[in-house]
């Protein structure tokens, strides 16, 4: 079939490149995300500044948050940066605040998932914090009120192992002799969100210490292809094939150690 003149095969090609390019320049001249927010029945957008009126204390610090790119196209109530994640807030507003008014993140992350749906299937992982079971929170982590999103304790110095260790105490030192990796940050070795090796670890077994501990002359030989590692001596190979560099008998310390350079208790 021949196409009038009008679509001939140029046309189409020029047309479709055009609108491309149209599209892409809408995309980077806005640099506030619209999504659709989560519903609450029978309520209407009132936007942020009514919001503001009840929640000054979050909202003052909202515009140095991550999640203050979040906005909803509503040309009638301006900014509605606070319900593209709590949804509308009319009947909130009226009732004067209460539970079931409004969507509460906290409570349940399936807000959060609308937009972090891969988090979802990390959680879903075999070893991952108990955000499905309710155990823990988003929140818990996260403020996705105010700053950077991961939750420290106040000075901008202080690194997101704050967070980590607030719950993991025993692994927050200070030790004499503190694991390099964990000034890097708990990330280095864990996902905080799930994984499929044990204690949420990134890598399984000593190929996680071999991201970075390739210099070690325990392991200057190499990997085998078959996975087994080549240790630079019998007694070092025998050992990493029986467990991995913190259950082999040598670094069973690894956040860090009072007693040894070598990590060990």
């Amino acid at each position: 079939m021949k196409l009038p003149h009008r679509w001939t095969k140029n046309a189409l090609l020029f047309g479709g490149i055009a609108a491309w390019g149209l599209l892409l320049i809408s995309c980077v001249s806005v640099n506030r995300a619209v999504l659709a927010p989560p519903a609450v029945p029978g309520a209407k957008f009132v936007g942020t500044k009514t919001c503001a009126e009840c929640h000054a204390e979050i909202t003052e610090h909202f515009n140095t948050a991550t999640h203050a790119n979040l906005a909803l196209s509503d040309a009638k109530v301006g900014d509605t940066g606070c319900e593209a994640c709590h949804g509308p807030g009319s009947i909130h507003n009226k009732a004067g605040g209460g539970a079931g008014t409004i969507v509460n993140p906290g409570k349940s992350p399936e807000t959060c998932f609308a937009c972090h749906l891969d988090k979802r299937g990390e959680f879903s992982l075999p070893n991952a914090h108990p955000v499905l079971a309710g155990k823990v929170g988003c929140v818990d982590c996260h403020d996705p009120h105010q700053g950077k999103v991961i939750k420290r304790t106040g000075a901008e110095l202080e690194t997101p192992n704050e967070t980590c260790t607030k719950c993991h105490t025993s692994q927050k030192g200070p030790f004499l002799f503190p694991h390099q990796a964990m000034q890097e940050g708990c990330t280095a070795c864990h996902n905080p969100h799930g994984t499929v090796n044990q204690k949420m670890l990134v890598a399984r077994d000593a190929n996680l210490c071999l991201r970075c501990h390739l210099e070690h002359p325990a392991v200057a030989g190499g990997v085998l292809g078959d996975g087994k590692i080549v240790a630079g001596s019998q007694d070092h190979r025998t050992r990493l094939q029986g467990g991995t560099c913190w259950s082999a008998g040598c670094h069973e310390d690894v956040h860090g150690s009072n007693a040894s350079k070598a990590m060990r208790y």
